[in-house]
């Protein structure tokens, strides 16, 4: 099969599922954001809305990066870095006697069966495993339930981009559209590569109910302050590209960043390589995306994409 045909079957595979309403408590949140950000609509915005007329007046800054980053220690010092804490015990709302919960095992499958069943293409999921903090000892209120179906993308066609950019697609259409919650902490789907190293210290296969990896209480030594600061670093940078915007510069904006992404991500994945989840570089990233730093990321993202292809009458 060629390229193009593939690529057209992916747009196909995924274009009707993007079709429906954001829904989730998060997303409305995000659509709220961005109506009180929104400088498209506001004086010395778009003039034009229904044309989608650019700037004609001079921009207004999307925020105050003073405020912003006030915000942002405010959620460091008296939240976000004490989320940290490393606990006892599994919590015992999804944990028996170190087993998953049957009543939450069992709806677990059914997401992922009803999931995999949707689909226009046979899945023949490798295992279907729990992760991240809520399979660990430093679960807390900001965990997710994070589901992963693990499939061999080489299997699925010999295009591995095609197929990690699918199910990318997919997953991100199926959390967009569903709003579950599992004692508190809501489900996200992920699809997870048979050949791509993980690096988690707990992990348990729902499917075969029993741990992977199982986890070992460690006592957690947080450097706060280093964590606070690459935060801040971060934190600072997305406001300048918010500054960027503001000055219309244009193509820059999208450059810098999606250099400030991938430096995001080589930052998580060393600290994860080095000395694991505590080290400073993952607790940083955490810290970043519990206080919707990566959030604000995205959404100018979208809006220097959007504006880069609007054009003026």
């Amino acid at each position: 099969m060629s390229y193009e045909r593939k690529w057209r079957n992916f747009q196909k595979l995924t274009e009707a599922k993007e079709q429906s309403q954001l829904t989730s408590k998060f997303q409305k949140k995000m659509k709220a954001r961005r109506r009180r950000n929104d400088i498209y609509t506001r004086p010395a915005g778009h003039k034009k809305i229904k044309s989608g007329s650019p700037f004609t007046g001079k921009m207004k800054r999307f925020g105050t990066s003073r405020l912003r980053f006030e915000g942002l220690q405010e959620k460091i010092e008296a939240d976000t870095l004490k989320s940290f804490e490393v606990h006892d015990t599994l919590d015992p709302q999804l944990w028996q006697d170190d087993m998953l919960d049957p009543e939450v095992s069992k709806n677990l499958m059914t997401i992922v069966n009803d999931f995999l069943n949707d689909l226009s293409f046979d899945v023949e999921p490798e295992d279907i495993t729990l992760t991240g903090s809520l399979a660990n000892f430093n679960w807390s209120k900001y965990s997710d339930i994070d589901l992963h179906i693990i499939v061999d993308f080489k299997e699925i066609d010999d295009d591995e981009g095609l197929v990690t950019d699918l199910f990318r697609n997919l997953q991100t259409n199926w959390n967009n559209r569903h709003d579950i919650y599992m004692k508190d902490y809501e489900v996200e789907i992920y699809f997870q590569d048979s050949n791509e190293t993980h690096l988690s210290t707990g992990v348990y296969s729902i499917l075969r109910d029993e741990w992977v990896v199982k986890p070992e209480p460690e006592p957690a030594s947080i450097d706060h302050a280093n964590v606070r600061k690459k935060a801040q670093d971060i934190s600072d940078r997305i406001s300048h590209i918010e500054k960027m915007m503001a000055d219309d510069e244009g193509e820059e904006v999208l450059d810098a960043i999606d250099r400030l992404k991938a430096k995001i991500r080589n930052m998580r994945k060393s600290g994860l390589e080095g000395t694991g989840q505590y080290s400073v570089e993952n607790l940083a990233f955490k810290v970043l995306r519990r206080s919707e730093e990566l959030s604000r990321l995205s959404d100018l993202k979208a809006k220097a994409y959007d504006q880069r292809l609007t054009i003026p009458e």
